[in-house]
């Protein structure tokens, strides 16, 4: 194992027992490289690394913090790469959340109630023939999300909010070159809610299913 690898390893088994806990300030570099035995070189590595991925947040001046370690925060990482990579990718994008939303689907059908249902149903009333593609699209995301948070999950929600962001340009595209884009999400919607209302988890999933199923059809072309 290079010796970077286990300067990071040391760090996260520090912040996994609690020793280090989200906010908390690191030792000095001398004294966490001697507790470590590490060499100060290979620390410093450890710490750029981790600060990529928003483990660490490294304060000029001031010293090197555990952040706060929120899902959102964490997924940032994951977030660029989507971002960089959307274009080239959109179908395996497609593909993990035909994967992953149905199974959240069955998570939130559990634990979803009346209220929720009604929640869902008010955001399809804002849908209409005369929707524009960027409202289209906007709502499309906050329906995908509310449904993600009923999983009560926040690693589940913020994933999938990854996911679904480097699919935004391919939705918008189908919606402004395919005829009847509003009227089908909108019918694709309306099948999820009411799956979801009767308490059909098997149903809602499916229909999710079909639903993100039918966009990667039409990027495949």
């Amino acid at each position: 194992m290079a010796v970077t690898d286990e300067a990071i390893l040391r760090i996260k088994a520090m912040i996994r027992s609690g020793e280090l806990q989200p906010g908390d300030r690191l030792p000095p570099e001398k004294e966490l490289s001697d507790a470590l035995g590490l060499s100060r070189s290979s620390l410093r590595e450890a710490v750029k690394a981790l600060e990529v991925i928003r483990v660490l947040d490294v304060r000029q001046g001031d010293g090197t913090y555990v952040t706060s370690l929120t899902p959102d925060l964490l997924l940032d990482a994951m977030s660029f790469l989507v971002d960089i990579h959307q274009d080239s990718s959109a179908l395996e994008l497609f593909e993990v959340r035909r994967i992953l939303e149905p199974a959240a689907m069955t998570l939130a059908a559990r634990r979803a109630k009346p209220s929720d249902v009604e929640h869902l149903l008010g955001l399809l009333a804002q849908v209409h023939g005369t929707t524009s593609v960027d409202d289209l699209v906007d709502h499309d995301r906050v329906f995908h999300r509310y449904i993600a948070e009923l999983t009560g999950n926040a690693y589940l929600v913020g994933l999938l909010e990854t996911v679904s962001s480097g699919t935004l340009l391919a939705r918008v595209w189908r919606g402004l070159t395919e005829e009847g884009a509003v009227e089908r999400t909108l019918t694709e919607h309306h099948a999820i809610v009411d799956a979801l209302g009767k308490g059909d988890a098997a149903l809602a999933a499916a229909q999710l299913s079909v639903h993100i199923d039918g966009v990667a059809r039409w990027l495949r072309g």
